[in-house]
């Protein structure tokens, strides 16, 4: 190529304030707040944005602890959840759509004879984590909802909890981030990152290269794939995301005759209603790499449970049946913050609560990249954790 197309390309090589790799919930929650805070932001997914974890999603607000690693999530989950409603509130105003919020509370049943004592158990360790809970009656959970099975032997009422639908509220996100000026760059894989005197300065997708200030990387299951190169830089990168698929089945039914107006659950699932008068139900956690597919152990599985919890859904028409591929990390706990390549900044590994964790992870990216006063401690959830343990693993 001639030199003085080299340069006029150079010269108009597009320049952004911020680029987001990754235009799930997280990477546009995170795009949407930049722009909102008047930075020029281009945010970029590999296929259409939103159509991975977040369209997979239940949209169960729960910052209550199941897994190992959930009670280190906790402080968080309580945080984002304290952030919703306005959250929720900046989305629609944007965009002009509903996300079909509902903070209604939820309930979670327990059966059998341990079940008082499984009830009480988990909800001490809430309380000490600060998540609100009730201990209540079968009786009283039925009262609250009437379809609730008639074996359940006692329950839990979340009253801070809620729901919201993810393909509303990724649909609205995108149209909130695209009025606040964000560029959305679907079907455009980010191929590499340019670093040079230990600052990242550039991303190249499909040949192009883009200037940004900051990077976000924000591509969930898929981001460790972005530094799986021969580069030096890139392998070291790497350790910081150390990101996994994890996949997990769904299914969704059209009820004749029974309703739900609030999330319930179970040790075996979880039965999330929505606006249109279907329950979706979830879900498995399946080690199976990046194949998408359903099981049809997996789904009775999740049908088995549904019935479990409301007998009435027994003769539920199922109207839709996928999987979608969480992002796992080695702990279980998200990867945030910035890391020691300057301007490159990461916000993924969110598992199964890249709905919930969206405000806050919002929030703690345009505190890192405006420089706002930052309120969370966010430190154990740093990238830089993996880094540690492998030089601690090295030096024993």
């Amino acid at each position: 190529m001639p030199i003085q197309r080299q340069i006029a390309k150079l010269f108009a090589m597009k320049s952004y304030d911020a680029a987001v790799i990754g235009a799930g919930i997280i990477g546009t929650s995170c795009a949407f707040a930049l722009a909102d805070s008047g930075l020029r932001v281009a945010l970029f997914d590999s296929q259409t944005p939103g159509r991975e974890a977040t369209w997979a999603a239940g949209g169960m607000l729960s910052p209550a602890p199941y897994l190992p690693g959930d009670e280190n999530l906790a402080p968080l989950a309580n945080e984002s959840l304290s952030l919703y409603p306005d959250f929720v509130r900046s989305i629609e105003s944007a965009s002009g759509r509903s996300t079909n919020y509902n903070c209604c509370g939820a309930i979670e049943i327990f059966f059998g004879a341990e079940g008082p004592g499984k009830r009480d158990h988990h909800a001490d360790k809430c309380r000490r984590l600060g998540i609100p809970v009730e201990a209540i009656s079968a009786t009283e959970a039925r009262h609250r909802e009437p379809a609730i099975a008639s074996n359940a032997r006692t329950a839990a009422f979340f009253p801070t909890e809620g729901t919201v639908e993810p393909r509303a509220l990724i649909d609205a996100a995108l149209e909130a981030a695209r009025m606040r000026g964000v560029e959305v760059h679907p079907n455009a894989a980010v191929d590499s990152l340019l670093i040079r005197g230990n600052r990242c300065r550039e991303i190249i997708s499909a040949g192009e290269r883009c200037a940004a200030g900051h990077v976000v990387v924000a591509a969930g299951c898929f981001s460790q794939q972005l530094f799986e190169n021969d580069s030096p830089a890139m392998q070291r990168l790497a350790q910081f995301v150390p990101t996994r698929p994890v996949r997990g089945q769904m299914i969704a039914m059209m009820p004749r005759d029974t309703t739900l107006n609030h999330a319930v659950r179970s040790s075996r699932g979880y039965l999330v209603p929505r606006s249109s008068g279907t329950i979706v139900a979830g879900s498995t956690l399946e080690e199976a790499g990046f194949d998408r597919s359903t099981t049809t152990d997996g789904l009775q599985k999740i049908r088995k449970a549904a019935i479990e919890l409301v007998p009435g859904l027994a003769d539920a028409e199922i109207v839709e049946s996928w999987s979608g591929l969480r992002p796992g990390t080695p702990d279980g706990l998200p990867i945030l913050g910035p890391v020691d390549i300057d301007g490159l900044i990461f916000a993924t590994g969110h598992f199964r609560n890249g709905i919930l964790l969206a405000p806050a992870t919002a929030h703690l990216v345009k505190t890192w990249i405006t420089g706002a006063p930052q309120s969370f401690p966010a430190h154990r959830y740093s990238p830089l954790r993996f880094a540690r343990a492998a030089q601690a693993q090295s030096a024993c």
